[in-house]
């Protein structure tokens, strides 16, 4: 079975690898190539924020063998950070390598990121190339958050007698309803993990239902609750004016709902404002165009710039030249601003009053409501967040509303015109997000037993 796998992944890397190749910005496709086929040695790229300009990898178990942390992208990546911070306190002599799969997911695990943590691109889950990589990398435990599932590596690992423990998993209605159909192969996969620390009851019992022994579960809680917010909001949102409407990680057909929404609010509300924030960044300028066809007056971030950037030699002093002074910026109001940017959604909710949760209302199962919350904001999603099924918590607390696309105007509208409610709302959503953190001390617990 594991040769079938492998035989069709081949197939369909021959004809996705042209396309994944040249989406890349030009200056990082060779080391794409060369992570992505397991060349995991010198030279490399600066690492971490600390400007390591080669990989340190080393599998000196007596200095504290390397970790390996596998997470896709920027959600895993998040949610990743607070192990990473806590592993490296605990562990500082160990070697920490970071992977993801996108590009979006390195630039914020590079951003993110404890000083010093090498990150690099999932190699393919090829047996060859997972061979080489684990030679140079040679970890003594590899960590995958949430559910990503590689045949080849898990296989690889256990021939070579790594663990392989899976952190904060979940497993969707979706993917669970795939991995039945094929329970024969999965089961066998599933076998090479050791442990499985999902974030909830549901979920452990998704992944025992699938053939793995209750010995082998844990149900330690959601790693998101123990991020840290940003501790402040970024500088330019200073000048966006109240009330602020935020709808974070949208997908398709969300913008379009929401920005006809926020026209239908603004005859009561002129001066509100609207920050759209696309998942996807190859979406940012069809997003543009959907909004400029609207005739909305709107802001990309990325035109913005921060009181302190950039300022012109005539201005920034006072009338005896000594003392600078922040250059005074027009206010935004009434205005759509595109967040054309990757990393900053967490720190905009801070400037935010109401948080829209993209992917909630066409069926694509919903983006975290943790990030909002951690804020104390008021949070509205659609009727579709199978993915994040914690969310039932803050419905039935108070600390979040179910609604409809046709009654979405009708649910922001009541909330801007009492904001004390929306208020009441954010407490209520920043209480809960406090009283289920933990999880993160619970996982250090039990990943001691294996270091």
């Amino acid at each position: 079975m594991f040769f079938l796998y492998s035989m069709l992944y081949r197939i369909v890397l021959f004809f996705l690898f042209p396309l994944e190749y040249f989406k890349r910005p030009a200056d990082i496709r060779k080391r794409w190539v060369r992570e992505k086929f397991g060349f995991l040695t010198p030279p490399m790229p600066p690492l971490g924020k600390g400007g390591i300009e080669e990989y340190a990898i080393s599998s000196d178990k007596k200095a504290g063998g390397g970790l390996w942390i596998h997470a896709v992208s920027v959600g895993e990546v998040i949610a990743a950070v607070p192990l990473l911070r806590n592993l490296r306190e605990k562990y500082p002599s160990r070697t920490i390598l970071l992977s993801t799969i996108t590009d979006t997911g390195q630039k914020v695990a590079r951003t993110r990121a404890p000083e010093g943590t090498i990150v690099i691109y999932l190699p393919f889950d090829i047996p060859s190339v997972v061979a080489r990589a684990m030679k140079t990398v040679n970890p003594e435990l590899l960590i995958i958050m949430e559910t990503e599932l590689w045949p080849n590596l898990f296989r690889i690992c256990a021939s070579r007698k790594i663990p392989v423990i899976l952190m904060n998993g979940r497993i969707s209605e979706n993917s669970f309803r795939g991995y039945r159909r094929i329970s024969f192969f999965m089961r066998k996969v599933l076998s090479f993990v050791e442990l499985f620390g999902m974030q909830n009851d549901e979920y452990a019992a998704r992944i025992r239902s699938l053939g793995v022994a209750h010995s082998r579960i844990m149900s330690l809680g959601n790693f998101k609750f123990d991020a840290t917010p940003p501790a402040q909001i970024p500088e330019w949102t200073e000048r966006v004016q109240k009330p602020v409407l935020l709808a974070g990680s949208t997908n398709e057909g969300d913008e379009e709902l929401i920005t006809s929404v926020y026209l239908q609010l603004k005859k009561d509300f002129p001066a509100l404002n609207l920050i759209l924030a696309p998942r996807h960044p190859e979406r940012f300028d069809e997003v543009a165009a959907m909004i400029a066809s609207k005739n909305i007056a709107f802001l990309r971030r990325s035109s913005l710039k921060d009181r302190t950037a950039n300022p012109s030699s005539s201005e920034g002093q006072d009338r005896g030249g000594e003392y600078p002074l922040r250059p005074v910026l027009p206010e935004i109001k009434g205005t759509v601003i595109l967040l054309d940017t990757v990393g900053e959604l967490s720190a905009v909710y801070g400037a935010s009053d109401i948080a829209i949760i993209g992917k909630s209302f066409a069926g694509y199962g919903g983006q975290n409501p943790l990030e909002p919350a951690s804020w104390g904001k008021a949070i509205l999603c659609g009727p579709h967040m199978e993915n994040f099924p914690v969310i039932r918590e803050f419905y039935n607390a108070g600390a979040a509303i179910e609604v409809s696309a046709e009654n979405l105007h009708a649910a922001l509208r009541e909330l801007l015109m009492s904001p004390e409610k929306a208020v009441a709302m954010g407490s209520r959503a920043r209480e809960l997000y406090g009283r289920n953190s933990g999880a993160v001390g619970r996982a250090m617990e039990v990943l001691a037993k294996y270091l």
